[in-house]
C-alpha cells in the first residue's frame, strides 16, 4: 500500500534534507514534484493541488527556512497535512459507533467489492478484539449461494449466523435478525446486503428500505481499493443516495498507489474505517491516519509493529525466552518460534515496511530475489531435525546433515547457511543479553498494567521502544526478541540462503 507514493515522495525530501539551508524556491521546486508524485499515486486532481496548496503556506514562512533544520521541518508539515487529508476534523475515523446493544452494521456496496468478506472479518475482529457477541446475517437473496458463504465463514470464525429462509424479502429477514439479536442478547448484528454490478434505483431502493427498518449505528460502504478514484465516485453516490457513516477499502496490499484512500476522505467527506491487506479473515486492519502518513513518509510504523508482536506472542512465552537469552541460550527450537514468529506478523516484508527507514531495505530484499517461502524452507530444516539435534546444533556432522536436509527436501548448502545463521544469531544474542539491550527492547513490548485508551498496552515503555528501534540495523532485535535485520544490507543468514525459483 502507498508503495509508489512513498518511493517518489521519500526520493524528493531525502534531497530536501540533505541540503542543509533552503530557499523558498527550492520548497516550491520540491513540492512540484509532490503534486506529480500524488498525481501519479491516482489521487484526484483537486485534493493534490489542495493539498500542495496547504503545504506551500505553512512551508515557505521564515519560521522554516531560517530552521535549524529546514528540510525536516517540511517533511513533518507533509506528514502533518497527509493525517489531516487521511482523517478530516475526525481525530478516530476507525471507531465504529456500537453502544445500546444490539447495534446493527449495515454493509453496502457494489458486486465484487469483497462485501461478504469484509462482513465475516469485522464480525472476527470485533469477536476477539472487543469481546462483543456478533450476529451476522446476509440479506443477498440475488446471488447464488451468498447466503451459504456467510454461514461457512461464520463457522470457521466461530460467529453465529442467522438461519437461512427460502423465499423471505431483504427487509423480512433484516427484520427478523434484529428480532433474533435482541432476543438472543447479541451486543452487534451485521447485516450484509446484496449488490449489483452497477449502481441502480432498484439496489438503492431495496437497502434504503432496509436501512429504515433497522436504523443502522453504522452504514459501511465496502469498495475495492484497487478500482481507485472509481471508488470514491461510487462513494459519493451512495452517500448521496442512502447515506453512509464510513468506507472499507479492500485489496490495499494490491495497491501500490492508494490514491483511493488519499481522496477518499477529502472528496466524500466520510472517513475510512477499515482496510482490507489480503484474503485471510484477521487482514482487516482499522484506518489510523497518523500511521498511514508515517508509513508513506518512510517514518514506519513502530507502534503497529509492536502491536502485532503483542498478538502473536504471550508474556510468559516472551519471559521464558528473554531469560534463555540473557544466559546465552538459544537453540534451534527458539529460532524455529522466531521464524514462526515473522510468518505471524505478516512475513518479512510487514514488518520492514513498519521500520523506520527500512523501506530501501525491503527493496533490496525484493531485487535480491528473496521471499517468505525462504523462510518456510528454514523451518522445515529445522522440523526435520530429531528433538535432540533441535536442543543441541553442535551435534550435527556430515552424516546428520545429508539425513536432515533430505528429510526437508533441500540441499546441505542450505542447512550450512541455517547453520551460520543460528550461531550468528546466538551471538547476537549473548551480546544483547549482557548489554541489557535485549531486556530494554522486551520491556517496550511487554509493558506491565491494564489497557490504555484505543487498545494500547498499559505501561509501555517508549524511550525502551525506540532504543529497541535504534538497534535495527545493528545487529538489534525487535520487540518481543525477534531476532534484528542486523548491519545494512539483507537480514542475517538470508544473503545467500536461497533465491525464488
Amino acid at each position: 500500500m502507498f508503495e509508489n507514493l512513498s518511493e517518489r515522495l521519500g526520493g524528493v525530501f531525502e534531497r530536501l534534507t540533505k541540503q542543509g539551508a533552503l530557499s523558498e524556491d527550492d520548497i516550491k521546486t520540491a513540492l512540484r514534484e509532490v503534486r506529480v508524485s500524488l498525481l501519479e499515486a491516482d489521487v484526484s486532481l483537486s485534493v493534490a493541488r489542495d493539498f500542495v496548496k496547504a503545504v506551500q503556506e505553512k512551508a515557505t514562512g521564515q519560521a522554516v527556512t531560517k530552521s535549524v533544520t529546514p528540510g525536516q521541518q517540511v517533511v513533518k508539515i507533509v506528514h502533518d497535512e497527509l493525517v489531516h487529508v487521511l482523517a478530516g476534523d475526525n481525530d478516530n475515523p476507525g471507531e465504529l459507533k456500537i453502544d445500546n446493544a444490539p447495534a446493527p452494521i449495515l454493509m453496502v456496496g457494489l458486486q465484487g467489492g469483497g462485501k461478504t468478506t469484509t462482513t465475516g472479518k469485522l464480525a472476527k475482529r470485533l469477536t476477539e478484539k472487543h469481546g462483543k457477541r456478533v450476529l451476522m446475517a446476509s440479506l443477498d437473496i440475488y446471488r447464488p449461494a451468498a447466503m451459504d458463504q456467510l454461514a461457512v465463514l461464520g463457522t470457521q470464525i466461530g460467529v453465529d449466523t442467522l438461519p437461512i429462509v427460502k423465499g423471505q424479502k431483504p427487509v423480512d429477514i433484516a427484520k427478523r435478525a434484529k428480532q433474533q439479536a435482541t432476543m438472543g442478547g447479541y451486543d452487534v448484528y451485521i447485516l450484509d446486503t446484496a449488490g449489483r454490478l452497477h449502481i441502480d434505483e432498484t439496489l438503492m431502493q431495496e437497502v434504503e428500505d432496509v436501512s429504515k427498518a433497522v436504523n443502522p449505528r453504522e452504514t459501511l460502504l465496502v469498495v475495492d481499493g484497487l478500482t481507485g478514484q472509481v471508488a470514491v465516485e461510487v462513494a459519493e453516490e451512495f452517500d448521496a443516495k442512502i447515506g453512509i457513516t464510513g468506507v472499507v477499502l479492500t485489496r490495499m496490499d494490491g495497491d501500490g498507489r492508494g490514491g483511493a484512500a488519499l481522496s477518499m476522505r477529502a472528496v466524500t467527506g466520510k472517513p475510512i474505517k477499515f482496510v482490507g491487506l489480503g484474503e485471510k479473515l484477521d487482514a482487516l486492519e482499522e484506518f489510523q491516519p497518523d500511521r498511514i502518513a508515517g508509513r508513506i513518509l518512510g517514518m514506519g510504523d513502530i507502534v503497529s509493529l509492536v502491536e502485532k508482536a503483542q498478538e502473536t506472542i504471550e508474556a510468559e512465552q516472551a519471559e521464558r525466552m528473554m531469560k534463555r537469552f540473557q544466559k546465552g541460550q538459544f537453540n534451534m527450537n527458539d529460532l524455529r518460534s522466531q521464524l514462526q514468529q515473522m510468518q505471524k506478523m505478516g512475513g518479512m516484508e510487514s514488518i520492514m515496511g513498519m521500520m523506520p527507514g527500512m523501506g530501501k531495505m525491503a527493496k533490496q530484499v525484493e531485487k535480491a530475489g528473496f521471499d517468505d517461502s525462504i523462510v518456510k524452507r528454514q523451518i522445515a530444516l529445522i522440523q526435520s531435525m530429531t528433538k535432540r539435534e533441535r536442543a543441541n546444533p553442535q551435534l550435527l556432522q556430515a552424516s546428520r546433515k545429508k539425513r536432515i536436509a533430505r528429510g526437508a527436501g533441500l540441499e546441505v548448502s542450505e542447512l550450512n547457511k541455517l547453520l551460520k545463521m543460528h550461531r550468528q544469531m546466538a551471538d547476537m544474542m549473548k551480546k544483547m543479553g549482557k548489554g541489557g539491550m535485549l531486556k530494554q527492547a522486551m520491556k517496550g513490548m511487554m509493558g506491565k498494567g491494564g489497557q490504555m485508551p484505543g487498545g494500547m498496552p498499559g505501561g509501555m515503555d517508549t524511550k525502551a521502544l525506540e532504543a529497541a528501534a535504534k538497534q535495527m540495523g545493528q545487529g538489534g532485535a525487535m520487540p518481543g526478541g525477534l531476532p534484528g535485520l542486523g548491519g545494512a544490507g539483507l537480514p542475517p543468514g538470508l544473503s545467500g540462503f536461497g533465491k525464488k525459483k
